[in-house]
């Protein structure tokens, strides 16, 4: 740890309670915006608010200074919008594709860069910025993440213990708040604030764990540096094929070797000074590895091209050729470093690293929002491919197109069941039926379940009990049903509030009733009467967009814009007020069953 490190440890005895209460206001917070129980979708308003409450949170708990007060809430505030925006902008989960994760893994990247480079500039100067400060923080900021979080699960099974404990005596107060959402999650928020600061004004003690981390890591380069160098000294005996044979992974198994290889770089050489590292063979072993990255990457890019050529994109491998050229940019100018400094190539590559750090916050910043489509990108390409007949209709991957793509796959499955070729009619018709990808499936097990599913749909129309009176059901609701498995498989009949041409339906489990058993919800039974899965008492249902889906009644969720409007209008307006209500409820033998839906 360098001194400007050591300079920067000062007590401030307010720092504990207050990241510790603001941990508890964000995890209280964050339990309003979340709400109770399952969720099956969240809007975009919610997840914009859940963002802008715990990136700022936990920013502020990061950068905060006694002397810098102002600004360090500025700079979490700013944080916290721009997560909430990219959120709010990606919309609702309901219309998010397999691969959304990754665009909040990029903000997180991006997040992350960006803090230590603030507290280097506000120490050291944003003109130029101090690598030795940025080098710090950057590493700091990553043990006191991980020590948190430790910290955090410390308190939680502690709790538990405790909560034991008690229960030896009779008394089951702390067993019953754990089981409470508000309360274990407020309880997280809160220890992660606590430990978060008790740790940041013990600076040498986390900058000791910080040295061991590095020395670590720094021994096991030598031993990733023969690895690496041996794979690529065999790779002109063995070829490129065996690549491609042994795996389908090839892109992410070079990409993480590269990143491995950049990480073990940069815990050897440090932040320079005394951090350079004085063992010869940790040098030469930092100098194959930063050598290396380039040939890695290059592999990469050419398995990646080959896949594209081969089979178009799609949105994974439009995100693997993104983190190819950001991978290559680092090599190229790993290799430029290593090349024009020789014998002081470390002395370039630091210098090298903030500018690549800024390059791949602004890049990761910019992939995190909805202005890059990679699901678009990869519709309109395999579309394209399928009207040329590059591909036939039978060897399309429609699956990927309805379930993989997002909203642009959905909307384009829409307009080929309206192509020439019957074919693709026929099978865009049947891709969006599909209750998931494997229907769309050729192999045994997909045959197998949808003749299950046709079964489940057979024996919903036969045996449905619907009130108030016998009514057919409407397909979307049978499939809705068939989600819910309301029936076959052990549960009975299914039990369906519905009405002829309305646009909400309740459904629940004969076999829920039928086990109810005090103080606990229902288990689902096999004939042997072992319980084998959760049983709700009743599931709500309400068309939009055409078909039915899983509702709460009374959340935002069920709200129209209208009345959502009115809400925020007479919050402002202070006008709210307890009217007495006539309600509809489900009532079995007199008990009501369920929440009031009406």
């Amino acid at each position: 740890m360098s001194e400007a490190v050591e300079q920067r440890d000062e007590r401030w005895p307010l720092l504990p309670p207050i990241l510790a209460v603001l941990g508890l206001a964000a995890g209280l917070i964050a339990h309003w915006i979340i709400g109770t129980g399952y969720q099956p979708e969240v809007s975009a308003v919610r997840l914009a608010l859940l963002s802008f409450v715990s990136v700022s949170a936990i920013m502020f708990g990061f950068v905060v200074l006694r002397t810098d007060l102002i600004r360090s809430a500025a700079f979490a505030l700013g944080c916290g919008a721009v997560a909430a925006l990219i959120l709010y902008f990606n919309g609702a989960t309901s219309g998010w594709s397999a691969t959304e994760g990754w665009r909040l893994v990029c903000l997180a990247l991006a997040i992350g860069i960006a803090a230590p480079l603030f507290q280097a500039g506000r120490e050291g100067g944003f003109r130029p910025l101090s690598y030795p400060l940025a080098h710090d923080h950057a590493w700091t900021n990553a043990v006191l993440w991980c020590l948190s979080w430790a910290f955090v699960g410390v308190v939680m099974l502690l709790s538990f213990l405790l909560a034991a404990l008690f229960e030896l005596i009779g008394i089951e107060l702390l067993s019953d708040l754990l089981e409470k959402e508000w309360f274990w999650r407020g309880l997280v928020g809160l220890s992660f604030g606590l430990g978060l600061a008790l740790l940041r004004e013990q600076r040498r003690i986390v900058g000791l764990l910080q040295n061991v981390a590095m020395l670590v890591l720094g021994v096991l380069a030598p031993v990733l540096a023969v690895g690496l160098g041996l794979f690529l000294i065999a790779l002109p005996f063995t070829g490129l094929q065996p690549l491609w044979e042994a795996t389908k992974a090839t892109t992410p198994i070079l990409l993480a070797c590269a990143v491995g290889a950049l990480l073990l770089v940069n815990a050897v050489i440090g932040n320079g000074g005394d951090d350079a590292p004085r063992n010869r063979v940790l040098r030469w072993a930092a100098l194959v590895l930063a050598i290396a990255i380039l040939p890695l990457v290059g592999i990469a890019a050419f398995a990646t091209g080959l896949r594209i050529g081969q089979y178009g994109f799609t949105p994974e491998r439009l995100w693997g050729l993104t983190f190819v050229v950001i991978a290559s940019v680092v090599a190229v100018a790993y290799l430029v470093s290593v090349i024009r400094g020789r014998g002081g190539w470390a002395e370039r590559v630091r210098p090298a690293n903030l500018h690549l750090a800024m390059i791949v916050c602004g890049v990761a910043l910019l992939l995190a929002t909805p202005l890059v489509s990679f699901n678009a990108i990869s519709t309109r390409d395999q579309v394209a491919r399928l009207e040329s007949g590059k591909v036939s209709p039978d060897k399309f991957d429609w699956a990927a197109l309805a379930f993989d793509f997002g909203e642009p796959g959905r909307t384009a499955l829409e307009g080929l069941k309206a192509s020439k070729s019957a074919s693709v009619r026929a099978k865009a018709t049947e891709a969006t039926k599909a209750k998931d990808r494997w229907i769309l499936s050729d192999d045994p097990f997909a045959q197998s379940r949808r003749k299950d599913l046709a079964e489940v749909r057979e024996m919903l129309i036969v045996t449905s009990l619907v009130l108030p009176k016998q009514t057919p059901l409407p397909e979307d609701l049978l499939d809705a049903l068939i989600d819910m498995e309301c029936s076959g498989h052990g549960a009975g009949r299914c039990i369906v509030g519905y009405e002829a041409g309305a646009d909400r339906a309740w459904a629940m489990k004969e076999r829920c009733l039928l086990t109810a058993k005090a103080g606990s919800e229902a288990a689902m039974t096999h004939a042997v009467g072992e319980p084998y899965s959760y049983c709700p008492a009743l599931r709500w249902f309400k068309r939009r967009d055409g078909k039915f889906v899983d509702y709460v009644p009374g959340s935002f969720t069920d709200l129209t814009p209208e009345q959502a409007e009115a809400i925020v209008q007479g919050t402002k307006a202070n006008a709210i007020e307890v009217r007495p209500v006539q309600r509809r409820q489900v009532f079995v033998g007199g008990i009501p069953v369920g929440d009031p839906f009406e």
